[in-house]
């Protein structure tokens, strides 16, 4: 963030645009329309429909002029492409990891990991669980554990580090449970479901210790890493002076495995497990060649693998990775100053909306976060994405499994959005803010079994949609 001389603090972009895309914003009957059709569900949206895309953060964000130059130089070849060969050579380099496996996503290598290293009963605890690799671990006969420090649950909180692992909880994880019984230990840089909360280079180095001290694997979900190097750079004592390229090795040799989203770190679609033990690659490769492709490509375009080699350097850059906190945390204090109940501290991925208490009224059961993104869009042509219940899943009882915490993340994918477009969504929250009671809660009509929360569908209790969009158009008309 930077102070103007009139004391205002924005955030500076370090980069110009070059290239620049169409948006268009529908009127709110139109919208009203779209999100009926998409069944109360953000993901079911058109992107035709959408005015600022805020759902996400994952394969969205802005390119640089070197990725994108680098595109041109891809190696098409099926095996041995020197595209992977310049791909493997600079995760070298960054993380220390002579093992590369490249796959499609980050889901890709959970799957590939749950496979390998979970069996039925297996515990896995976590600083905290992310939707697909919740999934991906009970389907192959996982225990989740969530060991986030108690801060973490926080909504409201000036605790710089929400994301950290408890560290008596883990120990006595294993002294009661035993080491044997733990497939491994996973830790998520910038925590997603509880707000883009980071951990500590500190409290990776505990945990690291524990882990070598019983012989547990330790995984890290690097998706979220250019943030959590900030954070650390930022806000850890000790590590002021360090580059982020110091932070990002010393982070590295504290793992036995890295596992990363592309889509989020590095700016293009793929992604990568990284490792130093032989036995597990030997173990892993085979089941990459099965699901994702040959080794030297993985399911990712060689095109895409150019760009992601490229958008590593870029995260090693403070200037680039900063920009995408900074916006955030204006976000926050602008939402803050407006009286709008959010997530602190600001976190890494987007600002996050505590609709629990943004829409007390309408209990978890019918989707209060659902409700809330399905409310923004009507309003403001943003979408957003429901981080609460209808994330969840539902109990042997049938019953739903409640939601720590009710959330709609309002993602601002890197280089993308202007200060202009985050004080418009402000000023919608902010209206929707004081027409809150005309919201209502949500009913499923339609919902898989599975990740429910991406193909859903949704319905209005007591016709609340259009009593909104009414009272909106009533004050500022349907087209502005």
């Amino acid at each position: 963030m930077f102070t103007l001389i009139s004391g205002e603090k924005i955030p500076l972009e370090f980069h110009k645009a070059r290239i620049v895309q169409k948006i268009n914003l529908l009127p709110t009957s139109k919208r009203l329309e779209a999100v009926r059709e998409g069944g109360f569900n953000t993901f079911l949206l058109k992107n035709r429909d959408v005015f600022l895309d805020m759902l996400t953060d994952s394969g969205v964000n802005a390119m640089s002029d070197h990725q994108l130059a680098s595109m041109f130089e891809a190696d098409d070849a099926y095996a041995g492409s020197q595209s992977f060969t310049r791909f493997e050579d600079k995760i070298k380099e960054i993380f220390g990891k002579n093992f590369v496996l490249p796959v499609h996503q980050g889901r890709a290598a959970e799957n590939i990991i749950s496979q390998t290293l979970v069996k039925n009963g297996s515990l896995i605890p976590m600083n905290y669980h992310f939707t697909t690799t919740k999934a991906h671990l009970e389907l192959n006969g996982g225990i989740i554990k969530e060991l986030v420090v108690d801060e973490g649950l926080n909504i409201k909180s000036s605790f710089a580090f929400k994301g950290n692992m408890d560290v008596a909880k883990l120990k006595d994880l294993i002294n009661k449970e035993g080491a044997d019984n733990i497939a491994f230990i996973r830790m998520e840089a910038c925590t997603n479901l509880i707000g883009g909360q980071p951990f500590s280079l500190d409290n990776l180095r505990q945990i690291s210790q524990i882990a070598n001290d019983n012989n547990i694997l330790l995984v890290l979900d690097a998706s979220l890493l250019a943030e959590n190097l900030h954070f650390i750079k930022l806000r850890e004592q000790g590590n002021e002076k360090k580059t982020i390229r110091q932070i990002t090795q010393e982070i590295a040799d504290l793992c036995d495995i890295i596992y990363f989203s592309a889509r989020k770190l590095g700016c293009a679609r793929g992604g990568a497990i990284i490792t130093n033990n032989k036995e597990l690659f030997d173990k892993m490769k085979t089941l990459v060649t099965l699901y994702e492709g040959f080794l030297t490509y993985g399911g990712i375009s060689v095109r895409e693998i150019e760009a992601i080699t490229t958008g590593l350097d870029d995260v090693m850059d403070e200037d680039v990775i900063r920009q995408s906190p900074d916006s955030i945390e204006f976000m926050v204090e602008e939402l803050q100053k407006k009286g709008i109940p959010v997530v602190t501290p600001a976190g890494g991925l987007g600002c996050h909306i505590d609709a629990g208490a943004f829409l007390p009224h309408i209990k978890q059961e019918e989707y209060p976060s659902g409700a809330l993104a399905a409310a923004i869009f009507i309003v403001s042509g943003i979408r957003g994405m429901e981080r609460g219940t209808l994330s969840s899943i539902r109990g042997s009882d049938g019953k739903d499994i409640l939601s720590d915490m009710e959330l709609v993340r309002l993602a601002l994918p890197r280089r993308v959005f202007t200060a202009s477009h985050i004080r418009f969504a402000v000023d919608r929250i902010a209206w929707l803010f004081e027409n809150r009671h005309l919201v209502k809660g949500l009913k499923f009509v339609e919902e898989p079994s599975v990740l429910r929360f991406f193909l859903g569908r949704l319905d209005a209790l007591d016709n609340w949609d259009q009593e909104l969009a009414n009272k909106f158009i009533a004050e500022f008309g349907d087209n502005m």
